[in-house]
């Protein structure tokens, strides 16, 4: 089907002008007379004329838009991102094309490419878990598209970073269940290769050792997804029983709420017989029974801060400015989990 978008030759050949003549009459050209202008820009307002945006674009070799990439928009963490992303992005008269690899790492080459095809200005990107292979990122990175990654990032490019200080957060978190009397921890991890991942553990694992108690490998389980705690419930039921575990560090809180839903069907009681502490502080963190306990990330200053950054090198791109990285501090929230 023909698009009925109207165009700037269309204009000329109607109104039996030159397309030159019609550009500069849109324009407010001194060298076009009144009469011309105001019958240009009346017939443009009468036929909803608007200029190519991409042309424009290649013309001006600025698209005013940001790549964004994120693992997950259903997650509050990355929601909380966008926000502050978009509220900062739109002030500053940029749009944002967003792009979800959902885990995926295929997804994220394809999302990757879409948006150097489409001339983005720059890109912000939250690794999958499965990527291993930064390829992709790097070649983007290597054809002068500034990057800023967040949360999730890549060590072997360097680009400005906005991060939590997941180590603390999870010594935090530990050392709350320490404190309430536990002293077998259970730690639900994520893939190690993450270095989100990576640190909660040594974070978890930094606690116990400060308070002397000795770190066991079997306390530590992969397991970072809700669906993942289900499909090992039987496991998790008997380590719990087994090992008399008092206490449990979730690396997310989807992860630690469903935990908290099959020990609740076992029939252990939360938390007069087990202890739990998530991640993230997002809403489900708040309805869930009891309360969750959790470490609060702070997504919509995140996403503000890596869009700062972003447009600190789009707007000054004949300053070598060094690469920065931004760490948020977390902080725990207390609730009747523990």
């Amino acid at each position: 089907m023909k698009s009925n978008h109207i165009t700037l030759k269309d204009i000329a050949r109607i109104l039996e002008l030159s397309p030159s003549t019609v550009s500069r009459a849109l324009k407010d050209h001194p060298d076009i007379n009144e009469e011309t202008k105001r019958l240009v820009k009346t017939f443009a307002k009468k036929v909803n004329y608007r200029p190519n945006a991409l042309a424009l674009s290649l013309r001006r070799q600025k698209t005013n838009t940001i790549g964004l990439i994120i693992p997950e928009i259903v997650h509050h963490f990355f929601s909380s991102v966008i926000s502050g992303i978009e509220d900062l992005a739109y002030g500053e008269g940029y749009n944002v094309m967003i792009c979800q690899s959902n885990e995926n790492y295929q997804r994220e080459v394809i999302d990757t490419q879409a948006l150097v095809d489409h001339r983005v200005d720059g890109i912000l990107v939250s690794v999958s878990k499965t990527t291993k292979d930064f390829t992709h990122l790097k070649k983007a990175h290597e054809n002068g598209i500034p990057m800023v990654f967040f949360d999730r990032v890549c060590e072997e490019i360097n680009t400005d970073r906005v991060i939590t200080d997941d180590f603390k957060g999870a010594h935090i978190a530990t050392s709350h269940l320490i404190e309430r009397g536990c002293k077998k921890i259970l730690h639900l991890s994520a893939p190690q290769h993450l270095i989100i991942g990576s640190q909660r553990t040594e974070g978890y694992k930094q606690a116990l050792k400060d308070n002397n108690i000795p770190v066991n490998d079997e306390f530590i389980v992969k397991c970072d997804t809700r669906e993942y705690v289900f499909s090992l419930q039987e496991h998790l039921i008997k380590l719990i029983s087994d090992q008399k575990i008092d206490g449990i560090f979730a690396v997310n809180d989807s992860t630690a709420i469903a935990a908290m839903q099959i020990l609740q069907t076992a029939g252990w009681d939360i938390p007069s017989q087990i202890k739990v502490v998530g991640f993230g502080d997002g809403p489900n963190a708040e309805i869930a029974y009891p309360p969750l306990t959790t470490v609060e990330q702070k997504g919509y200053e995140t996403g503000r801060e890596a869009m700062r950054l972003l447009l600190q090198r789009l707007e000054n791109k004949d300053l070598n400015i060094d690469y920065s990285t931004k760490v948020f501090t977390p902080t725990l929230k207390l609730r009747q989990s523990t």
